[in-house]
């Protein structure tokens, strides 16, 4: 098999097509990249700019560049010696169009009798027979239909009509009753829509890829990729929402010849990839929570607690575990409801249980789940802990829960296998979704695949996960940043120092909160404190992501019934930044004291990432600082000539000061380099430890075998370093004679200062010398 040392993400879109990926692969060798790495390039929904929409999973997207956009990049990248990882999405396509996607157009057009109603998932006896599509504004919108050119047609949308159905002078109504399809408003897709989708996306209808001619034919263009060498390997997105995973991971791997494979996959806390997955691990967002705690100050928890208790009005801070709890009740009771009383419907009647306590109890189950799903019979154990949670909590549901336990754990059975694909929505939608933008105590604890309660880590914690990850998944991705991170790498490395600086960030939030109030305290230390993170920003970035954190909180507004007055204070605030004087000043003053420290964190993390155990991802435009926020912000265009160009004034010889902006460049590119071109200093993991007065803020980690490999050292808590009185009579002992590769400067074997190690940077990477 062969496998990457790094990856370089490249969002492939109408605006960035697979030519210009593969008119960059020069630079990425250049930067040291081992694969490039992209999004979905299948054929996906007219002007979508993710391409996690595919309507046509036979093509690749002509807009995107289409095939000969693909055998662009691959023969480029062959000629630089690169690999390539591609995206793909085998859980879902994209339905807002139906005439874009053939499947669910013949599916509409000819229901139960369609070779397609095999490929979705409907519920048909829910919907009569017929399957419920909720686009209308309300029921009251069906006067609003048309047939126009042999299609049922309301505005834009275009429907068809089954054979037989239509004559002239039918009405458009009557026409529509006699559909395979019945077109409904779009609230209704809460509690009465009868087919699977991604989470609550109504326009993402769920696809079982488990049937093996619907694998095959969703598969056939990706398995030519490997046929005619195009693809390297594949990163699969939403592995949890497929009946199963396991299954399916087998199949893949048999059709591609055994490619490398990553899964999109969240692990919560403690838990482990099941080891019946064949592939070599997750997309990275676990290391990505163990990076980041390390740099946050663990001494600021009192205080950011006690803070958070103020601006919520109450004697103590948000309790994480009761609130996810809520929230994802709240999903399961609201825009997830339909999923909830499908699995309701699965229940025998024979068990004469009460349907309404049966999805009650359903609901309280998955809302006590402390991971995205089980794989059963993997996971059994924290199934039956959740029912026993779940008892606790609602003693009234105890002989309902009981007499629901066997059907759970039937891995055989279909309430069972439903079960496991719909745990993860809520829990996706509960938290990630919802409750990440309400626990706001700092944002850098709020990223996909973090535990929002676990405030920091020693370096010795650290070590230990990193050695156990290059134990048991040495090829699982590493990252920082992704098309899904709510903040960039950048962004919450200069948060982080917001630990260090408590007394700094209160004042700062008093005054703006003074002058530009958003009447909802734990809301506005998120936006603050994403603002800071991505400053300096344009006021349209600012306004799309504060709207958008406040509708995902759903505290003062939400997506569905938005408070138009408490919206309007939102942007006002906003505004604030860009207009009130006393606003701007405070703002500037405060990133200007993070700043620094901001950067040393970056440069530290980026390192760390770089150089741990596993296949490190950059992805694209993160050589440079990147302050993007939540999607789309992260999926905006990159000057990649400004990128090149820096890269060859380092090479030249430039030595950035390390405020500058490209010395993120230099690590990166130095980092990459060194993996690639001397992967044996990278084959194991060995902490390594400094003495001193300062030694906690030394990160060190040596990924020699058995004799010494690469060497890095990172900088932590720097604000809190520099209050201290510096590395003072920190020292560092090496083995052997060593260089850093991001100065030149050489070391001898013995006691190194730290304050002469990094004195230029607060990073450097030895390796011994030759």
């Amino acid at each position: 098999m062969k496998t990457p040392i790094s990856t370089y993400r490249l969002q492939i879109r109408p605006g960035f097509t697979l030519q210009d990926a593969a008119g960059l692969t020069g630079y990425l060798r250049s930067l040291g990249v081992d694969w490039v790495y992209v999004s979905p390039i299948l054929t996906a929904e007219q002007g979508s700019d993710h391409g996690y929409d595919v309507t046509d999973p036979s093509t690749v997207d002509p807009s995107r560049g289409g095939p000969e956009g693909l055998d662009a990049l691959a023969r480029s990248a062959r000629e630089q010696g690169l690999g390539i990882l591609a995206d793909i999405v085998p859980n879902h396509m994209g339905v807002a169009s139906p005439k874009q996607n053939s499947w669910w157009w013949q599916l509409l057009k000819e229901g139960r009798g369609s070779k397609y109603a095999e490929a979705f998932d409907v519920d048909w006896d829910f919907g009569g027979g017929k399957i419920r599509v909720p686009v209308l504004g309300s029921d009251d919108d069906l006067d609003e239909l048309k047939v126009v050119d042999g299609e049922l047609r309301y505005y834009d949308h275009a429907f068809p009509l089954a054979e037989g159905t239509y004559s002239d002078g039918d009405s458009p109504k009557d026409v529509h009753a006699r559909q395979h399809y019945e077109l409904v408003g779009w609230r209704r897709a809460d509690a009465e829509l009868n087919y699977r989708r991604f989470f609550a996306v109504n326009t993402l209808a769920g696809v079982r890829v488990e049937i093996p001619w619907v694998f095959d034919e969703a598969h056939e263009e990706v398995v030519r990729w490997f046929r005619e060498g195009l693809v390297d390997g594949l990163r699969i997105d939403h592995p949890d929402g497929l009946a199963d995973p396991e299954g399916y991971l087998a199949r893949l791997r048999e059709a591609t010849g055994r490619a490398y494979l990553l899964v999109e996959k969240i692990l919560e806390p403690g838990e482990q990839l099941p080891e019946t997955f064949d592939c070599e691990g997750t997309t990275g967002y676990d290391a990505l929570a163990d990076v980041d705690r390390l740099f946050v100050d663990p001494t600021a928890e009192e205080y950011l607690n006690s803070l958070d208790a103020r601006l919520r009005g109450t004697d103590a801070p948000a309790d994480y575990h009761a609130m996810i709890r809520g929230t994802k009740r709240r999903i399961a009771d609201g825009i997830l409801r339909s999923e909830i009383l499908r699995l309701a419907r699965l229940v025998p009647d024979s068990l004469e249980l009460p349907h309404g306590k049966v999805a009650d109890a359903l609901a309280e189950i998955i809302c006590c789940f402390p991971i995205y799903r089980t794989y059963l019979p993997y996971g059994a154990k924290v199934l039956s802990q959740s029912i026993e949670e779940a008892a606790r909590h609602r003693p009234d549901l105890d002989t309902v829960l009981r007499r629901l336990e066997p059907l759970l754990l039937d891995e055989s059975g279909p309430l069972a296998r439903r079960f496991q694909q719909t745990s993860g929505m809520v829990m996706a939608k509960g938290v990630e979704d919802t409750a990440f933008f309400r626990y706001t105590r700092l944002g850098t604890l709020t990223e996909v695949g973090a535990d929002p309660t676990e405030f920091s880590i020693p370096a010795g914690v650290f070590h230990e996960r990193m050695a156990r990850r290059q134990q048991l998944l040495p090829l699982s991705m590493t990252t920082l940043s992704t098309h899904d991170t709510k903040r960039s790498e950048d962004a919450r490395a200069r948060i982080s120092v917001i630990s260090e600086a408590v007394p700094e960030w209160e004042l700062f939030l008093g005054t703006v909160q003074q002058l530009a109030p958003i009447p909802d305290g734990p809301l506005a230390a998120l936006i603050w404190q994403s603002i800071v993170g991505a400053w300096p920003a344009d006021r349209g970035r600012l306004q799309s992501y504060a709207l958008k954190a406040a509708r995902e909180a759903g505290n003062s507004t939400n997506w569905t019934d938005p408070n138009a007055e408490f919206e309007r204070h939102l942007a006002t605030a906003v505004d604030a930044a860009f207009d009130v004087p006393e606003v701007a000043a405070a703002l500037n003053n405060f990133v200007a004291e993070l700043e620094p420290f901001g950067t040393s964190n970056s440069l530290s993390a980026k390192l760390i990432q770089l150089t741990m155990p596993g296949v490190p991802d950059v992805y694209q435009g993160t050589e440079f600082r990147d302050g993007s926020l939540t999607d789309p912000d992260n999926r905006r265009p990159v000057d990649f000539q400004a990128r090149i160009a820096a890269l060859a004034e380092l090479d030249g010889g430039a030595k950035p000061e390390f405020t500058d902006e490209s010395a993120k460049l230099l690590v990166l590119s130095r980092a990459l380099r060194l993996r690639r071109d001397r992967p044996e200093l990278f084959a194991g993991y060995l902490p390594v430890a400094a003495r001193g007065s300062a030694a906690g803020h030394v990160v060190a980690f040596d990924r020699g075998a058995e004799k010494r490999g690469a060497l890095t050292v990172a900088t932590r808590l720097p604000r809190r370093l520099e209050r201290d009185g510096g590395w003072r009579d920190t020292v560092i002992d090496l083995t052997v004679d060593s260089t850093d590769q991001l100065t030149g400067a050489s070391y001898s074997a013995g006691a190194v200062p730290v304050a002469r190690l990094l004195e230029h940077y607060p990073v450097a990477l030895l390796v011994p010398a030759t």
